[in-house]
């Protein structure tokens, strides 16, 4: 069937026209939290909402930053998401390399069944479990309380995002560095993980940003300003009785975007992980 060029023209007007509408759906709430943290306080109780700012002002971040704990929590939610994605990744590693070269031994399909059906458990129904586990044995409002939560929760989906990527490696290429003396650890560290390298860092940000965008642990475990993560610790600028919402915008603009920064310079790779462990033959 031949296509006019009046008809790609039309088709492709139509093509960019829904995702540049579904991308300002997207990014409006982004859009209305940055304009509502530059306006001074009198704009934002204004009866009248506006995206125009009469009077822009940096006071919000500088009240954030330099008059509250935020840089405490930030610091807490980069130590708890590092900390939780590296060794994620770890466990995750080994774990998946075993279902992708031995997922056909029963015990390695026992175990991949009981990873799947822990996704299917929400974590709301373990929070008091977990909560009187932690208590028992003394870990409340620590650093290793969120740590081992979160790596319970994404370990199980990781190990399963990186058997993909692993199920695309040649068996030849580890039988020819055994042949050549290498172990099997030496072909994991040599051979496994450059070759999945994209594919492992996509995992990788997509376990640090689930732990650095935890709500519900991190509010309930820590009950210590000094070790509160970022996310429950935003909510001391939602009183009980009146909201600063202009503080409550500038600590939320501040808390996405080093994350979204970090998207951006990380997209072509994540696009090619992403990408290769979508594609299998």
């Amino acid at each position: 069937m031949v296509i006019s060029r009046s008809q790609r023209l039309i088709a492709a007007s139509l093509t960019y026209g829904i995702l540049a509408l579904l991308c300002l759906f997207c990014l409006f709430p982004f859009v209305w939290m940055v304009d509502t943290a530059l306006k001074p306080a009198s704009e934002v109780m204004s009866n009248e909402p506006s995206l125009l700012i009469a009077a822009p002002t940096l006071d919000n971040f500088a009240r954030v930053l330099f008059e509250s704990d935020f840089l405490t929590y930030f610091r807490n939610s980069l130590i708890v998401g590092v900390c939780a994605t590296l060794l994620t990744l770890i466990v995750s590693v080994f774990a998946s390399y075993a279902l992708s070269r031995w997922g056909y031994y029963p015990v390695s399909r026992v175990v991949g069944g009981a990873l799947l059906v822990s996704q299917m458990i929400p974590g709301v129904l373990l929070l008091v479990p977990l909560y009187g586990l932690m208590q028992h044995l003394g870990l409340l409002s620590t650093y290793r309380a969120l740590i081992i939560v979160y790596c319970t929760f994404m370990i199980p989906l990781v190990t399963f995002m990186l058997k993909s990527f692993f199920d695309d490696v040649p068996r030849e290429l580890e039988e020819a560095a055994e042949i050549d003396g290498c172990s099997r650890l030496g072909f994991i560290w040599r051979v496994l993980l450059p070759l999945t390298a994209p594919g492992i860092l996509a995992t990788s940000v997509f376990a640090f940003v689930a732990a650095w965008n935890e709500f519900m642990f991190g509010y309930v475990l820590i009950n210590d300003d000094a070790r509160r993560t970022l996310t429950p610790g935003i909510m001391i600028f939602r009183g009980s009785h009146q909201t600063d919402w202009g503080l409550l915008m500038a600590a939320s603009v501040l808390a996405v975007v080093p994350v979204a920064l970090g998207f951006v310079y990380l997209q072509r790779f994540l696009v090619e992980g992403l990408a290769a462990g979508a594609v299998k033959g």
